[in-house]
């Protein structure tokens, strides 16, 4: 993927790490560093589009009595944690919050930043990373841990929907088209996404969820297309529930009135 570029600075006590979506630098870890109640983007995947930087929420605990220079951070990666691939454009560590100072033990918060549009990103990024926590220590030494996380990496699906004719006497046949698509993050555009199975939902007037009514096969353009009957008003939808590489994602409503 490239070759790493890091840049590390500290203003106004925030320690920042700038790399790309490249090998990480080698070298022996140090030992004297644990980290613990690590958590990114809550366990949920990480769905990314085609053109606006993602932002994932991380936190984790750190416990050591070594000084270090900058960090510590928390990363998807594949390969080998210490000398694989990693995945982010910039991240942002908050300053320790100190739970025993006696034994060295911080909590952190951090802001991860992957980048669609990087130069180095694309489709072959999408599925299982794995999560690893680095801290940079005095002396230019580190601490690299695999904490033992997978963390599902998904490109971004669109799905549309109509519903007519609107308004429709009841008893008559409603059709519902739509369009699910998904982001190439090679070409930086959402294209047809062939052969999903979708849901068709309906939404009565005055209820508070959906309900499935019935499924359709998307076409080779990602063409959605289905007739139902319209026994009330309500409010129609197409959703998609994703894949180990696809996000899942829901269109908008379109209401229908039925006379």
């Amino acid at each position: 993927m490239g070759k790493t570029m890091w840049k590390g600075v500290v203003a106004g006590g925030v320690a920042v790490v700038f790399t790309g979506v490249a090998a990480v630098p080698a070298g022996a870890a140090e030992g004297g560093v644990s980290f613990t109640r690590v958590s990114v983007n809550g366990g949920k995947p990480i769905v990314i589009g085609v053109k606006e930087e993602v932002e994932v929420h991380a936190v984790f605990r750190m416990t050591t009595k070594l000084r270090y220079d900058f960090g510590p951070t928390v990363f998807p990666y594949r390969g080998k944690p210490d000398t694989g691939d990693t995945l982010h454009s910039s991240i942002i560590t908050s300053d320790c919050k100190v739970v025993d100072r006696a034994k060295g033990i911080c909590d952190f918060e951090e802001w991860l930043y992957i980048d669609p549009q990087n130069h180095d990103f694309g489709n072959e990024d999408a599925g299982t990373w794995r999560t690893a926590a680095r801290v940079f220590l005095a002396g230019d030494a580190h601490d690299t841990d695999d904490k033992d996380l997978p963390l599902q990496v998904k490109r971004a699906t669109r799905v549309t929907v109509n519903a007519s004719p609107e308004p429709v006497a009841k008893g008559k046949t409603i059709t519902v088209t739509g369009r699910v698509t998904r982001a190439n993050w090679d070409t930086h555009t959402y294209e047809g996404y062939a052969g999903r199975t979708v849901s068709l939902q309906f939404k009565a007037a005055g209820a508070s969820s959906y309900t499935t009514v019935k499924k359709a096969t998307s076409s080779k353009t990602g063409a959605l297309k289905t007739t139902v009957k319209a026994t009330g008003p309500g409010t129609w939808r197409w959703t998609y529930y994703g894949n180990s590489t696809s996000g899942a994602k829901s269109s908008t409503g379109d209401y229908v009135t039925v006379r």
